[in-house]
């Protein structure tokens, strides 16, 4: 039975509009047994401007999805990908992207203001000259019983002798502009969940544009944004293109342009920094962790212009290559970048910067980036900056940095160096907004549906040492050593007694941010070593060579205050397990979960997929899989 057959009047009394069904009226008509077709579900009798296919599909092939205020229709075939876990990824995105149209409205106001005082210091001026000329005339033609300037300075058009008050009101009213609500461009858009939530759930956002290449991607689109009523209808628009021409035939015509490709976003880049206004934010997301983690060096080369190096820092090493990347290709283009928050969480990297175009400012990147040499026998690293600057008077030259930092040997325990970068070694956050971040998302806990984790996230954050590229593992250090591991209070309170700062980091529970130097370290190791024998190693081990260096440093491992974080201290929880099991990136857009994939999914969970295609396989095939999972 068909829509039109089954929604008759008296049949439908709890849909007002039989073009746009509520998620009741839909599961309602999955309990009676309605069968119908997808696009009469969503569209209706009309076809939307040609993009929609003719073909029918059963309703019962579709399931709801809600999270947050949005909710969407997926097939069970998996031809648009979604992924349940990038949940963390959309809350965080609608975190930034409230607190930046705040912070957009603040600087608006300032820029107002600014512009404000100019004019009134521009109409006392005009007031003071048409004093002046009043002096230089005639006092019988000047002077009038009101004290008012005469008529023929009143009539000019130059309008010199204008009062401040209508000077101001006169610019407001023709010059100053507007703020105007602004444009989101999400570039790659799938299912179109994360536009649908930023529609409804981002108060003063203006038009979301969402992008997508795959014609069956751009028909769920639409899909869903009728599915999610007259809000998304009226913000929301979907588009059949290629997210790069896109881009780079909209320059400078979005304010928020939000990419989150399945893997690597580079060839996205060069057009996406072009498409931001000035002051704009560009979020981007890098699912490519193997590559920018070191796997394969060349690879991560050749798509984000830097090496990478696998310590135990990996992680943050592929935030600051992704940002390094983004600032090469605003460079182009006299463009630079404001990192305001940068986050490596689950499987991926989450990276939110502004765009700005200055060609003097453009100038300060070789300071903002380094190299970094990472010893191979004992994992110390060093940074060497890029550039430098000279000033003299009120000139600044840039010039070269110094180099190299480090000789060829290390001089802790005698090994070769590996060389990685450039990366960003600049801050990666601002503190300021990782404060007004995580505020309005403890003011509204409720409307995120991964609160605790992003919460959790941004509290680490927040304590981190903004200015201190990479962190230490104290049980990397440890190893090295072959020693039992002080606590992480004793080891903190170590460097602080020695006159360092020292913080954890969001990336590594057990990573520690310290800019206190590497032979500091190692000196405070080998006093605890001192206190804590360990067994004889050959001696060509690098923990021999450094234990058997005496330390320059009297560590003093008393408690110190400053110890704990604040979070620490009030035991809030700053890392949280996944909530359910296999969290983590799913199968890319038409492919199917098969029984080859019971080792790492289990049983159960191929089971219960390959349920929705049972009715679709010949008998014997079916039993045959299910013997050969039963069998594993």
């Amino acid at each position: 039975m068909l829509l039109s057959q089954a929604l008759k009047p008296h049949n439908r009394p709890y849909l007002s509009n039989p073009l746009l069904l509520s998620v009741s009226s839909l599961r309602q008509l999955q309990r009676k047994g309605v069968k119908q077709s997808a696009q009469e579900v969503t569209d209706g009798p009309a076809v939307l401007n040609g993009t929609m296919s003719s073909g029918a599909a059963e309703l019962n092939d579709f399931k709801i999805i809600k999270e947050g205020e949005a909710e969407i229709l997926m097939h069970a075939k998996n031809e648009v990908f979604f992924n349940k876990a990038q949940v963390n990824n959309r809350d965080i995105s609608i975190a930034v992207l409230r607190t930046f149209i705040s912070k957009r409205k603040e600087e608006h106001e300032a820029y107002l203001s600014r512009k404000t005082k100019s004019t009134q210091r521009t109409g006392e001026n005009d007031a003071v000259e048409c004093v002046a000329q009043e002096s230089s005339e005639p006092p019988a033609e000047v002077e009038k019983p009101n004290g008012d300037c005469q008529a023929p300075c009143e009539t000019s058009q130059e309008e010199p002798c204008s009062t401040i008050e209508d000077s101001t009101k006169s610019v407001q009213r023709n010059g100053l502009p507007e703020l105007k609500a602004p444009r989101v461009l999400e570039a790659l858009s799938a299912s179109g969940l994360r536009a649908l939530r930023y529609a409804r759930e981002v108060e003063g956002i203006g038009q979301v544009v969402a992008l997508d290449n795959d014609k069956a991607s751009v028909e769920a689109c639409l899909r869903n944004i009728k599915f999610n009523g007259s809000v998304a209808c009226s913000k929301v628009e979907s588009h059949l293109a290629d997210a790069r021409v896109y881009m780079l035939t909209h320059p400078k015509e979005f304010d928020v342009v939000d990419l989150d490709p399945y893997g690597s976003p580079s060839v996205f880049l060069d057009s996406a920094v072009q498409s931001v206004v000035d002051g704009g934010l560009l979020m981007c997301t890098a699912t490519d962790m193997a590559v920018l983690c070191g796997g394969n060096g060349e690879v991560c080369y050749s798509k984000y212009g830097s090496y990478p190096l696998r310590g135990k820092y990996c992680h943050e090493m592929a935030l600051r290559i992704l940002l390094a990347s983004i600032e090469s290709h605003a460079n182009r283009y006299k463009r630079y970048i404001v990192p305001v928050l940068s986050v490596q969480m689950d499987f991926y990297i989450r990276v939110f910067v502004r765009i700005y175009s200055s060609a003097s400012a453009m100038k300060n990147t070789p300071l903002k980036l380094s190299y970094v040499y990472q010893c191979t026998g004992c994992d110390s690293f060093h940074l060497q900056p890029i550039g430098r600057t000279v000033t003299k008077n009120t000139s600044t030259r840039y010039l070269p940095g110094f180099g190299p930092v480090v000789p060829q040997e290390c001089t802790d325990c005698g090994k070769k160096y590996n060389m990685g970068g450039p990366i960003w070694s600049a801050p990666i956050h601002d503190e300021e907004w990782v404060n007004s971040i995580l505020v309005g998302v403890k003011s509204m806990k409720d409307r995120y549906p991964a609160y605790d984790r992003i919460s959790a996230v941004l509290t680490t954050i927040s304590e981190e040492l903004p200015d201190v590229p990479l962190f230490l593992s104290l049980h990397n250090l440890c190893a090295t050593l072959k020693c039992t591991s002080p606590s992480a209070v004793i080891f903190r309170s170590a460097v602080l007694n020695a006159g360092y700062r020292i913080s954890g980091t969001h990336v590594n529970p057990l990573g520690l941010k310290t800019d206190a130097p590497m032979d500091v370290i190692w000196d405070i190791m080998r006093c605890w070593v001192k206190n804590h024998p360990v067994k004889a190693q050959p001696p060509e081990q690098p923990g021999s060579v450094i234990l058997s260096k005496g330390p320059t440093l009297q560590a003093n491992f008393a408690r110190a205050v400053a110890s704990l974080s604040k979070a620490q201290a009030k035991k809030v929880a700053r890392f949280l397990p996944n909530p359910e099991r296999h969290w983590g990136p799913k199968l890319r857009a038409g492919r199917q979960i098969t029984s080859k994939h019971v080792s790492l999914l289990g049983a159960e969970a191929v089971n219960g997929s390959l349920r929705h295609h049972d009715s679709e396989e010949p008998e014997g095939k079916r039993q045959k899989m299910e013997h050969n999972t039963s069998d594993s």
